[in-house]
């Protein structure tokens, strides 16, 4: 009988806590994997005892040194492939895609290891005979908490620039994504000072409560869904804890009359298919110009039927399974409805037996007033209406209150540009599936989150500063 893995990790040593105890099930197999002893609140607050220790010593350490840190932790990310298996293994991504989501987590290390030479004082001469010296810091200990679809590549984008920043970080993961979480944790902490990162599985209400109460947590860094945002920022406000927040989506995805229709199929196949549909900027809500729509799904059937589904872990394999048996009741719901009042459904192949697998599938002219078309899918579930006036589309994206990502295919840039303009969104691509990298920023608008992830914006929520006036030339 395998031993519980320990689920609190501080200065860099597991502990097994005295929390719930999580069962990890493979969502390929539903067979358990391992249990993990998470821990409490007690665990939580003694993770930013040792945090608010390590932390002047972190901040005192120079920029360009700490920038070498993390490029020796990018060094590692790349060359751990066994943590590519485990994520592959407990998600259910694919193998290929588990080792693109390390190297996207190795390059946000990179990125903000060369944004450490930015961090310089600086005396700016703004009026006669006055001085100003303006010193930014770390904002002191931020907690880090994270969802289950990209284990490693999310925490890494919060992680990253707040190490850069000379912050100390106390980190909570999902407790769907607990063994990939712990593991990318334990890779980390071999180039860090003992405590400068602390990790606390367990129950989200007690551990985030823990840190919100704690005033030595100076920032709270969120991925999830708008629903625990919600809450998570009330509290935060009572606290006066500033938030960092990436939130739900409900992604457009608009295809004009001009567009190459064979890359327009090949776009929305990454946009929405990619880590089994279990992204918040994936393509939810797909609009296609009428003159073009028997076209436009007939290359959209013919790619869905091509994908395999099974297991992960196997190079052949296209299509994993979706992460819970509850995720795929309630995709197979939403796929049922349309169906059963008799509206067009085409689905792809689906293993035979095992595991929660969800066939591919397009659901064709869903009502935009019923759940399935208001929802976020999150999952390998198309939901494709057509427009003969592009106010209606944009309307409708404009409609839901979300704002995180929009996608549009055509042969005209400029004019894709413009439209994408329109839409309240974040961040958004012109026959780009994947438009988020290290170097730019990214963050929802509306009920989709609060602040910016990546570029030098995402370094900014980890920053304080301090203006000093003195007289001079």
């Amino acid at each position: 009988m395998h031993q519980d893995i320990p689920g609190v990790r501080l200065s860099g040593r597991p502990r097994a806590g005295d929390g719930p105890r999580f069962e990890v099930l493979e969502p390929a197999t539903g067979r358990r994997i391992r249990h993990v002893a998470a821990g409490t609140g007690r665990d939580a607050g003694h993770a930013v005892d040792l945090a608010a220790a390590a932390l002047e010593g972190w901040r005192a350490t120079p920029a360009l040194q700490r920038g070498a840190a993390l490029r020796a932790i990018a060094g590692r990310l790349r060359t751990a492939h066994d943590l590519a298996e485990t994520v592959t293994r407990e998600t259910g991504k694919c193998l290929r895609e588990a080792r693109a989501e390390l190297a996207l987590a190795a390059d946000y290390f990179d990125w903000y290891a060369d944004l450490t030479h930015t961090l310089t004082d600086q005396v700016l001469s703004v009026r006669p005979g006055l001085r100003h010296l303006v010193r930014s810091g770390p904002v002191g200990v931020a907690a880090v908490l994270t969802p289950w679809n990209f284990p490693v590549s999310i925490p890494a984008r919060k992680i990253a620039p707040a190490l850069a920043a000379g912050c100390a970080v106390v980190f909570k993961p999902s407790e769907l994504s607990l063994l990939s979480s712990l593991a990318f944790a334990e890779t980390c902490e071999p180039e860090l000072p003992d405590g400068l990162l602390n990790t606390v599985a367990g129950d989200g209400a007690e551990i985030t409560g823990a840190w919100l109460d704690d005033r030595r947590v100076r920032l709270l860094h969120f991925t999830g869904s708008t629903t625990v945002g919600r809450k998570i920022a009330q509290a935060a406000g009572t606290a006066l804890t500033p938030v960092v927040m990436e939130l739900g989506g409900r992604a457009p995805f608009i295809v004009l009359p001009d567009a190459d229709l064979d890359e327009a199929a090949d776009t929305l196949m990454v946009a929405k298919f990619r880590n089994n549909g279990a992204s918040c900027i994936a393509a939810n809500n797909v609009w296609v110009h009428e003159d073009v729509r028997a076209d436009f799904l007939d290359r959209l059937a013919q790619r869905i039927s091509t994908l395999v589904p099974g297991d992960p872990l196997d190079e052949r394999t296209t299509l994993g399974p979706v992460r819970t048996r509850e995720m795929a009741a309630r995709l197979e719901n939403l796929i049922a409805t349309p169906a059963s009042a008799g509206g067009r459904v085409y689905r792809g192949p689906r293993p035979e037996a095992g595991g929660w697998h969800v066939a591919p599938t397009v659901v064709v002219d869903p009502p935009t007033d019923t759940p399935e078309w208001r929802e976020e899918v999150f999952g390998p579930v198309a939901l494709v209406r057509s427009f003969t006036d592009l106010k209606e589309a944009i309307a409708d994206a404009s409609s839901t209150g979300h704002g995180l990502a929009g996608y549009v295919c055509t042969r005209d840039a400029a004019a894709g540009t413009e439209l994408l303009a329109r839409l309240d969104v974040g961040i958004a691509g012109v026959n780009v599936a994947t438009p988020a990298t290290p170097e730019i920023p990214f963050g929802g608008r509306g009920d989709s989150g609060i602040g910016y992830e990546g570029g030098l914006p995402g370094l900014l929520p980890f920053l304080a500063h301090q203006s000093i006036a003195v007289p001079g030339p």
